[in-house]
């Protein structure tokens, strides 16, 4: 009974889930850490070698879509022209891009070939954790409001489980690269969850516009950054200016801290000193205007 309801909990609150392609195919309801312990290898010389590259649902989070478009020399624009759709989360309702898989039998990925992955270095980091996924549980005990962990999927048709590499989970984040992404994907990630705590209630279109801006052009925020009023607003170490002019990953994790304040009014970043007290003014002087002098009744 108890292995029952915590895969009801895995399966409602999964964050980065390996897909499944049949029924059989298992999720295995069993909490593992980083120390955790399994066996599994992936290469040429495996039978089902790309077979789980083909009718998947891949969300790209800001970084992944970074690393993509950047390999392949596009703009964000064309990028996802040609290889995303947009998606509306149906939990969050927010909108998010996913890789546009090939219009063929399998409905392949873009980038697979028999000889595998094209932009192997550059992969999503869903297709980096595979076979491990990770959720996130909401938990007022543990440390920031939520329990962190992860879970094991074994697919019908995959072999590399039958392979002897034996890994712990951190080993295997760590070789995949997959801890790099959490990394600078974290703060989209909580500002996902942070919405998803609202429930199924809309934001005004302009917040979704601005979501879907800032998560998918880092070229746009950096334009947002410097060459508007945002430096003399929020107070932003100079050695952290010079960061985020120059990388990009520096520069995505400052506009979750930008959007956590304009979505949800909360305020990661400081106001440099004297600007609250200039926007009241502003804000009085404007309703002086309205009412003429008059008190607002």
């Amino acid at each position: 009974m108890k292995d029952k309801k915590k895969e009801k909990m895995i399966a409602q609150d999964i964050k980065i889930e390996p897909h499944k392609k049949s029924d059989t195919d298992k999720v295995l309801p069993v909490k593992l850490t980083g120390n955790s312990r399994f066996k599994f290898n992936c290469h040429k010389g495996v039978k089902c070698f790309t077979a789980c590259c083909s009718n998947i649902n891949i969300v790209l989070p800001p970084y992944d879509l970074l690393r993509l478009r950047k390999r392949l020399g596009m703009s964000s624009e064309d990028f996802i022209n040609q290889y995303c759709e947009i998606e509306i989360l149906a939990k969050t309702l927010l909108p998010v891009i996913t890789l546009k898989m090939q219009n063929d039998e399998k409905r392949s990925c873009p980038f697979v070939t028999p000889d595998g992955c094209t932009v192997y270095e550059d992969r999503p980091n869903i297709c980096r954790y595979y076979p491990i996924g990770m959720a996130t549980l909401r938990n007022k005990e543990a440390e920031g409001g939520k329990d962190e962990f992860y879970f094991l999927t074994k697919e019908d048709h995959c072999k590399g489980f039958e392979e002897d590499k034996e890994w712990t989970i951190a080993e295997w984040r760590k070789d995949q690269e997959a801890d790099v992404y959490d990394d600078v994907n974290r703060g989209w990630m909580d500002i996902l969850i942070k919405k998803k705590s609202f429930g199924e209630r809309e934001f005004p279109e302009i917040k979704n516009q601005m979501f879907f801006m800032v998560s998918t052009n880092t070229d746009y925020f950096r334009t947002f950054v410097f060459e508007s009023s945002f430096l003399d607003t929020y107070d932003i170490p100079a050695g952290r200016i010079e960061k985020v002019r120059t990388d990009d990953a520096e520069l995505l994790k400052l506009a979750y801290e930008w959007l956590r304040s304009a979505m949800f009014a909360q305020e990661p970043l400081i106001f440099k000193e004297g600007v609250l007290a200039a926007r009241k003014e502003q804000a009085d002087a404007v309703m002086r205007k309205v009412y003429g002098g008059k008190d607002k009744e």
